[in-house]
């Protein structure tokens, strides 16, 4: 078939109409969020609950945190109440920290939070990341492949709580986080740092029960907590969640961010790539195929004027 601006025209349009088909059952597909399935023997997210009324800023979780992973000590000891002069955030040598807020209902007895990646059960960093170097993993952490990164920081963008941190002066950088001991977690066992707290205030289990225990500690005892589980619905829920004596806003928590899963936010857009990617270059060729055309006739055109 010779091609001439009407047949281009006619395989362009049916192109992206075959195109704009796929695009939109891709798009269907990716709005379904991928829940934890807890029939027929499949495996069911785990968590952590970390309780903050039960917290006794001991940071025994910070240091159990740093030697599973071997991580550097700390500029502060762990026996140093110095630490809680000022809030800090995650690193990459530090995956997790106490951070110390006043407590209006006791001022005597300041609230010990702890911050770490909080595993979401829709991760959007997971979701961002072109080469699946961030991956959910069936029974609950949300982990970190280096060897598939390729330092794109788009987890770090993504992240609606500014977890996911790069290594800026390192001559060979990765991404760091909390990865959920995802090892001792696929045997069944607790976390490192659950298993070093000595208070109970951080406790592993099945995201399920969690809630359920979360729920009968804040029936059983309202003067002692604030009437919200915070993960059990933030960003369509998260792997680790919170109970707290006040409103978790004094304490630092982001308290806009929704109930949705941050990936179905995007799903539209992110199923529209492949379209993009695939029919825009073969337009832009057919144009200046067209273009080169005229002006070759024009030319030959011009050769017989002469």
């Amino acid at each position: 078939m010779a091609i001439n601006r009407r047949n281009f025209l006619k395989v362009a349009g049916a192109a992206g109409g075959i195109l704009l088909a796929g695009g939109a059952r891709s798009g269907r597909t990716a709005q379904t969020p991928q829940t934890p399935q807890t029939a027929g023997g499949s495996v069911e997210f785990y968590g952590i609950l970390i309780d903050t009324t039960k917290c006794i800023g001991c940071r025994a979780c910070e240091e159990a945190c740093n030697a599973k992973w071997s991580l550097p000590k700390p500029k502060v000891s762990f026996s140093s109440e110095s630490v809680f002069e000022k809030k800090r955030e995650t690193t990459p040598e530090a995956y997790l920290v106490v951070n110390r807020f006043p407590n209006a209902k006791s001022p005597d007895k300041p609230i010990f939070v702890r911050k770490q990646c909080m595993h979401c059960t829709e991760p959007s960093c997971a979701s961002a990341c072109l080469c699946k170097a961030m991956e959910k993993m069936p029974e609950g952490p949300t982990v970190y492949h280096k060897d598939r990164c390729m330092g794109c920081r788009y987890c770090m963008i993504s992240c609606p709580f500014d977890i996911p941190k790069f290594q800026y002066d390192s001559a060979s950088p990765f991404v760091k986080k909390c990865i959920g001991c995802p090892d001792r977690v696929a045997k069944g066992e607790q976390t490192a740092c659950a298993e070093a707290c000595p208070t109970g205030a951080t406790l592993f289990g099945k995201r399920r029960d969690l809630i359920e225990e979360a729920k009968k500690r804040i029936y059983e005892n309202p003067d002692r907590y604030y009437p919200h589980i915070y993960g059990e619905h933030e960003v369509g829920g998260t792997g680790y969640m919170y109970l707290s004596a006040v409103p978790f806003e004094k304490i630092d928590f982001r308290t806009d961010l929704g109930t949705k899963h941050y990936p179905e936010l995007t799903s539209g857009f992110l199923s529209s790539v492949p379209l993009v990617d695939i029919l825009w270059p073969a337009v832009l060729f057919g144009f200046n195929y067209l273009i080169s055309d005229k002006e070759e006739e024009g030319g030959k055109e011009n050769d017989h004027g002469e």
